[in-house]
């Protein structure tokens, strides 16, 4: 059985199917991208994936355990555990600093640790932006708190929908690096984008249109090809992003 199983997921909205009998299945450390049209159904696919909602039918398995078969309470601590969520649209709450909104995950997985937080924002390059409020930071700076945010739980699978669809190409060039770190230590990401270029980096590329999978071609990432060198200024390239 491979690491995610996705079996016939479908998710409809009155006469409309968002998702069409989706079967995909991704393995353990695999990096995987979702692309296809505006209303393909990318994100949708992402948010069942982590939990954030309910198919009308099919199923989701992580590591063996079905996910869509789990009550409220139960889902929600099986995504604290081993999901991290990173978005376009950062989700920071604005009157906390950077540190305190990494803090937030650590809060819901029922502890706080400001030193490990700190920790988490330093792999990220923003060692000197702890105590910055959103407002004082850049698109890209904020994209990167969200990727501490995510890592901050040792989370074993990373989601991405559109995480560098805010940024300049400088911003997503940092982001697209720390990515390639995240992978190159064994993390499953599951990351949806409409840019080729990004998309194509993965190991595969899931296509989608009009909610059903329409073909999966290999990219250009193997985790071997991945290295430990990838230059990214401000951030110590020795440093592993696990925590």
């Amino acid at each position: 059985m491979a690491f995610i199983e996705i079996d016939s997921l479908t998710k409809t909205y009155g006469r409309l199917a968002a998702l069409d009998r989706i079967t995909l299945q991704i393995e353990k450390g695999e990096w995987v991208s979702i692309m296809g049209p505006s209303g393909s159904g990318k994100t949708t696919l992402l948010n069942l994936l982590g939990g954030l909602d309910r198919p009308s039918s099919g199923s989701v398995s992580i590591n063996g355990s079905v996910i869509t078969g789990m009550t409220l309470n139960e889902l929600t601590q099986f995504r604290r555990e081993h999901i991290g969520l990173v978005f376009q649209q950062f989700f920071m709450i604005p009157y906390l600093t950077a540190l305190e909104n990494v803090m937030i995950a650590q809060y819901y997985h029922s502890m706080a640790d400001e030193d490990e937080a700190a920790t988490a924002l330093e792999k990220v390059g923003l060692g000197d932006r702890l105590h910055h409020l959103p407002s004082e930071l850049s698109g890209g700076e904020k994209q990167r708190v969200c990727i501490a945010r995510a890592l901050i739980n040792d989370a074993e699978i990373i989601l991405a929908d559109e995480p560098t669809g805010n940024l300049d190409a400088d911003n997503e060039t940092i982001v697209m690096n720390l990515f390639r770190r995240m992978h190159a230590e064994g993390h499953t990401l599951v990351l949806v984008t409409h840019d080729s270029t990004i998309g194509w980096k993965a190991n595969r590329i899931a296509t989608l249109e009009h909610g059903r999978l329409i073909k999966i071609d290999s990219g250009s990432s193997t985790r071997q090809e991945e290295s430990s060198e990838i230059v990214l200024e401000g951030i110590d390239r020795s440093e592993s992003l696990s925590l």
